[in-house]
């Protein structure tokens, strides 16, 4: 037998996977499988599927294609007021997880702090410490689940290498504001840390609210890289497609990494993304569109007796359920598979702590 040390503390499955099987042992309806159940846009499709045929089968170029890099400029700028140059400060990646992976295998060492804002996303955890660093959580709490700076920056000590920004926030489904961003933005200005945005949900934002984007804050930018994902945009996610931006002094050593364990992503999505983009409403009508959504189950869930906290944006929708059971949440969604016939997701298991939250 092989003297096999894991790198991680926990071996276990994302819950996403558990639930998921569980959901098909039960047959249940899926409502935690992390993707959508309706298909992309036919017309982005189409335009796939005459870009495949035009034989765009070769690498495309280490940073992504071009014509991608030049239209994510143009929309940002757009967006965002914020001017950055497509050679050096836009890099195409597979997926929204794998730049993630990548910013952090290249700038997190041994012993390094990550502060990451929990519930967090599954992934944050794991590859800080296979990168041998040690992830530092702020916990949010109920009953708003917002960030108390003072006690925020309490966090940051010498050893601080990255904070982790989640925006909108995946699970809570709520968005941060313009004071969130300057506060952020005060807690790392004159030290040597770098922000981690995640912003891979920024068009799906409610209720007229506006997407705070690091990139809106030139100082706070100078610091950070901000992740985005074609996949969660155009509910493509299995083309495990997506891009980062960062100043060049930043996005020059990312990119030492992405070439060694990526270099390039399947072209013909990246020319076929490129000429989507250029319909600015094929991501501007999003947030109505998701919003939608969110508001029929909303109005379903009414006549039950689960209590609703606000999802401001994401895919997410999370409710109380302590006047229905006494059970951890855990336990509470493992029976409402086996005995409903419904699959969600418990939020204990994006802390760290394993805290429960009903």
């Amino acid at each position: 037998m092989l003297n096999i040390e894991s790198k991680l503390s926990s071996a276990s499955t994302t819950i996403f996977t558990k639930m998921s099987s569980l959901a098909r042992k039960h047959n249940a309806l899926n409502l935690g499988q992390g993707f959508p159940n309706f298909d992309c846009s036919e017309e982005l499709k189409l335009i796939v599927k005459r870009h495949l045929e035009e034989a765009k089968n070769q690498y495309a170029p280490m940073p992504g294609v071009p014509q991608l890099r030049e239209i994510l400029t143009q929309k940002v700028e757009a967006q965002y007021a914020s001017v950055l140059d497509p050679d050096t400060e836009v890099t195409i990646t597979a997926g929204a997880t794998q730049a993630i992976y990548t910013i952090i295998s290249a700038f997190v060492k041994q012993d390094d702090e990550v502060i990451i804002i929990e519930p967090a996303y599954d992934s944050y955890r794991p590859t800080i410490e296979i990168n041998g660093g040690k992830a530092v959580a702020y916990e949010l709490s109920g009953p708003d689940y917002r960030i108390d700076w003072e006690e925020f920056r309490k966090l940051i000590s010498d050893r601080t290498r990255m904070i982790i920004f989640n925006n909108p926030h995946n699970p809570m489904g709520m968005i941060y504001s313009h004071e969130d961003l300057l506060e952020l933005q005060s807690s790392v200005s004159g030290k040597h840390i770098i922000v981690l945005s995640d912003e891979v949900y920024e068009h799906l934002v409610f209720d007229e609210k506006k997407h705070c984007s690091v990139l809106a804050y030139p100082e706070l930018f100078r610091q950070s890289f901000a992740v985005f994902s074609f996949g969660k945009t155009f509910h493509v996610t299995g083309w495990k497609i997506g891009y980062c931006m960062a100043c060049e002094e930043l996005m020059t050593e990312f990119r030492r990494l992405h070439q060694w364990n990526v270099f390039s992503v399947n072209s013909f999505l990246q020319y076929a993304l490129a000429e989507y983009l250029e319909d600015r409403n094929n991501y501007l009508s999003l947030p109505a569109f998701y919003q939608n959504k969110r508001d029929i189950f909303a109005k379903a869930m009414q006549k039950t007796r689960f209590k609703a906290l606000k999802s401001e944006g994401s895919y997410f929708q999370l409710y109380d359920y302590s006047e229905i059971s006494e059970k951890t949440d855990t336990e509470f969604a493992e029976m409402l598979v086996s005995e409903f016939g419904v699959a969600s997701i418990p939020i204990s298991v994006f802390y760290g702590s394993g805290r429960q939250e009903k």
